[in-house]
């Protein structure tokens, strides 16, 4: 069964963005090997805004071979959009309703992982119903001071194993939990 890994990066005192969105504090070394990542999923979910700001993105024709690379890399996956406005998309399937039951199906079809892309309102609601297997957390070696926590809300304790460690030159740790069995 498809597992849905949470990957994205945090800042040292927990923050996923800036106070107004920033992200202009994440660091993308070539040790990292994104790459792999993005190989091991065929599948991306998304919030809606996430999906409007990031889902179709194109980087500017300026852009390196790597990074145009790299987006085509992620427009290949199958998108769905959690949000509750429907709409048709070419690119992605909205699901507006019935989130464990569509998630239930989506990870029973065969095929590579997931990445819950987010944004900060879908990631906290995979969270708080327990749909995440893998927590990839790159932890940034950049203290904010506000904006929007990693893990908010939750209404019980999120117990979670370590699987893997991973430093990178740039001093970007990754962490990769898996949830504990209680």
């Amino acid at each position: 069964m498809k597992k849905i890994i949470l990957d994205l990066a945090t800042t040292l005192d927990g923050f996923i963005e800036g106070p107004n969105g920033e992200i202009d504090w994440c660091i993308m070394d070539d040790d990292m090997d994104f790459d792999s990542f993005l190989s091991s999923i065929d599948t991306i979910f998304y919030g809606r805004v996430s999906y409007d700001t990031w889902g179709n993105y194109q980087p500017d024709e300026n852009a390196g071979d790597e990074a145009q690379k790299l987006w085509k890399t992620v427009h290949s996956k199958d998108k769905f959009v959690f949000s509750s406005q429907n709409r048709e998309d070419e690119n992605a399937t909205f699901i507006t309703s019935d989130i464990m039951e569509n998630v239930s199906e989506i990870k029973s079809r065969g095929g590579k992982d997931i990445w819950l892309y987010g944004g900060a309102s879908l990631i906290k609601t995979f969270i708080q119903n327990n749909l995440v297997d893998v927590y990839r957390i790159s932890v940034h070696p950049i203290a904010l001071g506000d904006g929007k926590p990693l893990f908010e809300d939750l209404k019980e304790k999120l117990n979670l194993k370590l699987v893997k460690t991973n430093v990178f030159k740039s001093g970007v740790v990754q962490l990769i939990y898996e949830p504990a069995e209680n």
